[in-house]
């Protein structure tokens, strides 16, 4: 599970408390990522610890309440080795909302399609500027530059879809076709 071997990778610099871990999360992956759910990295931690890879411990605080920290294992350290050498193989498909979109506005006719094309096309361009504006903004940090990297590369190459969509789905555009909905009365619908 990635996020779970990021927080191994984060361990590997040495113990940290859980919002800590969250702070170096964000600020390794930048924006592009979004922000970590603190309970959801409390779930791995408590997973990672039920599966040996890191071991917790409790600090009193006098001011405060007790602190958990929590560190890499020998094993941890080896999961994390094995993890971060071996390549990353897609095992999902491309499960991608932008193709369910071309499906369905390419079933709704031409004018539609063509429409949905020109909306995306836009929202595409503004994420361009969006990414280019944060890659100046974090030109010093060689990571989030990678990943603001490879998102603008993902959304070239959603914008090559889209420039091809119109032509290369002609013969999905009929919108002679109707579209056929259920008319309801009381509890029972008829189509």
């Amino acid at each position: 599970m990635p996020l779970s071997h990021a927080v191994l990778t984060l361990l590997a610099d040495g113990p940290s408390h859980g919002y800590e871990l969250k702070t170096r999360f964000e600020a390794a992956v930048g924006p592009q990522w979004g922000g970590l759910n603190i309970g959801h990295l409390y779930q791995i931690l408590d997973r990672l610890v039920r599966d040996g890879h890191v071991v917790r411990d409790h600090i009193a605080q006098s001011d405060r309440p007790d602190k958990t920290i929590y560190q890499l294992t020998p094993g941890g350290a080896e999961e994390l080795q094995t993890w971060a050498t071996t390549p990353w193989v897609r095992t999902s498909g491309f499960r991608d909302e932008l193709f369910l979109k071309l499906l369905g506005a390419s079933r709704l006719g031409p004018e539609e399609l063509a429409a949905f094309v020109s909306a995306q096309r836009q929202a595409h361009l503004a994420d361009l500027g969006a990414l280019t504006r944060q890659r100046r903004a974090h030109a010093g940090d060689p990571l989030v530059a990678l990943l603001i990297d490879a998102a603008a590369a993902h959304i070239k190459a959603d914008l090559q879809v889209i420039d091809s969509a119109e032509e290369r789905l002609t013969g999905l555009t009929s919108g002679d076709v109707p579209i056929h909905t259920a008319t309801t009365t009381g509890d029972q619908a008829t189509a």
